[in-house]
């Protein structure tokens, strides 16, 4: 596509929509947007409440928004957190950092307010429309062209362009359309837990109530709580429970047993949350669902990115990080290959696919990893001898985490070699054991 302007429709202003929109806006070509819900700066309807799940930004996000110029304007706005505060359930506090050097921390950002940045950066293209209110009903692959009803007047417009592109998230309309071709594959998966969004607000005076430069973790075995800290002191917290049974959402239905259930199972949060009870039994409850699916892409006429391509759950903070890595490669790849749209188009998402299908796996791993292994002795252990390896083996022996969060090694890629680290350290430790049974057995053998 380099060289040759072409106009293209973006289904969804989210984060991978209007992200994408400013890569291909800064490439040279027409960009049309298209969002179902309102204007976010509008501050009407700007969402639902209680369904943001702040975002954990880190190195591949930064390196996306880095690419058009966006990383110092997120960095203003986020605070900086350098790993996790678990909180026991008698209140005793234990911070795990995410890594051993400076650089190894994350972002928490608010979803809305990166959401507006980029909406705007967006806007202040010349070459770049976006309409709001504009849900997508109708798709027609062959013809790269959406249809959209305005949901105020109800009234549908028919847009067609060179290329279109889903990034209308997890139930995407262009992957519903992609889903009658024939051979395409498609698979979703729901938790078994759900979320419902809470809120401990700054302190008195502002400031804030617990440390800032933390992700902090209330794990419970088998549901754990959240909570990301905002600039303005406050921080956004996530229950993540079962849908029923016990310790579940529907088990608490009155203000008193949430108020009675928080004593008991969240305490030492309970003091610094005035409007719980209206928070808890007000906001919705969501779903967590993993997709995938194959391909991508419809010959060279529509292309699918974030989470339309690959919805993962939160819990390895790499969802947004994701979205803004395809933006970047799908980037790369269109001005790599010109106009041979077809073959840009297969690139990305070999260079995509297999790291997604990765990303989504570890994702529920650490969700188990958050809510039941935390607070173990033996977990602990295990995260000090990886810090330790890194330390006297360093650019040898790369932790897993280290590799998803602070480098842009290719997810499955980075599985592969955490793999393979621990099988060649198994495997020394094995030997020096074998060599210190032979000492000592010589050493018997002479007495």
């Amino acid at each position: 596509m380099a060289g040759t302007e072409k106009t293209i429709t973006i289904v969804g202003a989210g984060l991978g929509g209007s992200l994408m929109a400013v890569f291909l806006g800064r490439a040279g070509h027409r960009v049309r947007v298209y969002e179902r819900r309102p204007d976010p700066r509008t501050g009407v309807g700007a969402g639902a409440r209680g369904r943001s799940i702040n975002l954990a930004i880190s190195t591949r996000g930064l390196a996306a928004l880095e690419r058009v110029g966006l990383d110092g304007k997120l960095l203003e706005v986020a605070v900086p957190m350098r790993g996790r505060m678990v909180h026991a359930l008698n209140g005793s506090l234990t911070f795990q950092p995410y890594g051993h050097e400076r650089q190894h921390v994350i972002h928490s950002v608010s979803r809305a307010g990166l959401n507006r940045l980029l909406v705007e950066t967006a806007e202040a293209l010349p070459n770049v429309e976006v309409h709001f209110g504009q849900r997508c009903v109708d798709v027609d692959l062959e013809h790269a062209a959406g249809m959209f009803q305005d949901i105020d007047t109800l009234a549908t417009t028919t847009v067609a362009g060179d290329l279109l592109i889903g990034a209308d998230g997890a139930f995407s309309e262009v992957r519903l359309a992609m889903q009658k071709i024939d051979r395409f594959d498609y698979a979703q998966s729901f938790l078994h837990h759900g979320y419902k969004e809470l809120t401990i607000p700054a302190a008195d005076g502002g400031g804030f109530r617990m440390e800032p430069n933390a992700l902090h973790i209330w794990p419970r075995g088998g549901f754990m709580m959240i909570a990301l800290p905002n600039v303005d002191g406050s921080y956004t917290c996530t229950c993540f429970w079962p849908f029923r049974g016990a310790n579940s959402f529907a088990a608490l239905a009155t203000r008193d047993e949430v108020r009675q259930y928080f004593g008991d199972t969240f305490r030492d949060a309970l003091p610094m949350m005035p409007t719980l009870e209206d928070d808890f039994l007000l906001n919705a409850v969501g779903s967590l669902v993993t997709v995938r699916c194959a391909p991508w892409r419809f010959k060279e006429r529509a292309v699918l990115l974030g989470d339309a391509a690959h919805a993962v759950v939160p819990f390895y903070g790499q969802g947004a990080n994701a979205a803004f890595e395809d933006c970047m490669v799908l980037d790369e790849c269109l001005r790599h290959f010109g106009d041979d749209v077809a073959e840009a188009l297969a690139t990305y998402e070999r260079r995509r696919k297999p790291h997604a299908d990765a990303l989504a796996d570890l994702a529920i791993e650490n969700f188990v990893e958050m809510r039941d292994k935390t607070a173990s002795k033996t977990f602990l252990l295990g995260k000090r001898v990886e810090k330790l390896l890194a330390k006297v083996l360093p650019g040898w022996f790369i932790p897993l985490y280290y590799m998803v969060t602070f480098s842009r090694t290719p997810y499955a890629d980075a599985v592969r070699r955490a793999r393979a680290q621990w099988r060649a350290v198994i495997a020394a430790a094995g030997l020096v054991l074998v060599a210190v049974l032979v000492i000592l057995a010589v050493a018997v053998a002479r007495r």
